[in-house]
């Protein structure tokens, strides 16, 4: 190997080691997690009768010829994918499959209270309390900012998380402001 190239390498490993200790860098995004309402395009290669759109059901399931019923809630589109392959092994082989989301439906946050437009608020991207309260307009004159609770259900049991946002406001106390769930109610009082 010339030095050049070594030299290169060297220098590509370096900058690749301070990049991921650099804070600055933003960390790779999460795979987005499939949720009920939405809408996936499974097709499966060279088999036109295993090709459609499929509704992911309020259970969280979906329905897939020869595959049956999958639970698809919370898993990533290639968790879903490789799933949908083993189970197609049984009839085929080597199937190649396909899934694309087609249309989000499942996203949803809602935001009550005292606030100028309140709602539920379907999102694409990750979005924090700050955000879900612009989506709503804003807080009305009477509201309570350093009361707003967060209402969270994760695996049958509900949450409350406090939100200040005076503290938010003015720079302190920033982790409170959270990534929204699917699913998350923000209540302003």
């Amino acid at each position: 190997m010339s030095k050049f190239l070594l030299t290169a390498l060297v220098l590509l490993v370096v900058a690749g080691a301070a990049a991921a200790n650099d804070p600055d860098v933003a960390p790779a995004p999460q795979p987005y997690r499939v949720q009920p309402g939405d809408v996936l395009t499974v097709s499966v290669w060279k088999e036109d009768g295993l090709t459609g759109d499929v509704f992911v059901r309020p259970d969280g399931g979906l329905s897939f010829p020869l595959a049956g019923d999958i639970s698809a809630s919370g898993k990533s589109i290639e968790d879903l994918r490789k799933e949908i392959t083993e189970r197609l092994k049984h009839y085929m082989p080597q199937p190649v499959v396909t899934v694309a989301v087609k249309q989000i439906g499942g996203n949803h946050i809602y935001v009550l209270g005292k606030v100028n437009r309140p709602g539920d608020f379907q999102f694409t991207t990750p979005v924090d309390v700050m955000q879900a309260l612009s989506l709503a307009g804003g807080a009305t004159p009477y509201a309570a900012l350093n009361d707003i609770v967060i209402l969270r259900r994760e695996n049958g049991h509900e949450q409350a998380i406090r939100f200040r946002y005076g503290d938010v406001e003015r720079g302190r106390d920033l982790p409170q402001n959270v990534l929204l769930h699917s699913g998350d109610t923000v209540v302003v009082p």
